[in-house]
């Protein structure tokens, strides 16, 4: 549904933070999937482990917040153009570990917006197993000259 330049679009986000490569699916206001291709060229895996390439857990999470972030600018127009600011992170569990070659799939809802404040459900899956899961919090502000 989004390419990588359409997700720039929305993201303010780039090379080497930028951790969506592709949208699959858009329910406005309720849920998304997103993709990730994680290679050995990831910055990050000549120091997270040398010799044994595991992706940062944090990246992970990262990654579902900026599909999160995806989500609410295609379902609410007042926050397109704002800056994303995560304010919690709950609940989460690393099951088994992200390798070069994996794919990962996001899965993302919207449990609840209260105040500004959009409450998430992230699962994050390779091939079928889930290998993260957590749930996020954000609000989006104007951006700051």
């Amino acid at each position: 549904m989004l390419d990588v330049n359409e997700i720039m679009s929305l993201l303010p986000h780039r090379y080497p933070f930028l951790l969506v490569d592709r949208v699959l699916e858009i329910d406005p206001g309720k849920k998304i999937t997103a993709l990730k291709n994680v290679t050995i060229n990831e910055p990050f895996f000549p120091g997270h482990f040398p010799g044994h390439p595991v992706m940062p857990g944090v990246l992970i999470v990262e990654a579902m917040a900026q599909t999160a972030a995806i989500l609410v600018y295609n379902s609410a127009e007042e926050n397109k153009g704002k800056i994303t600011y995560f304010v919690g992170i709950d609940n989460t569990k690393f099951r088994k570990p992200v390798v070069p070659g994996d794919q990962l799939r996001f899965e993302l809802e919207i449990i609840g917006c209260r105040r500004g404040i959009y409450t998430f459900s992230g699962k994050a899956y390779v091939e079928g197993k889930l290998v993260t899961e957590s749930e996020l919090r954000a609000t989006f502000a104007d951006k700051q000259s």
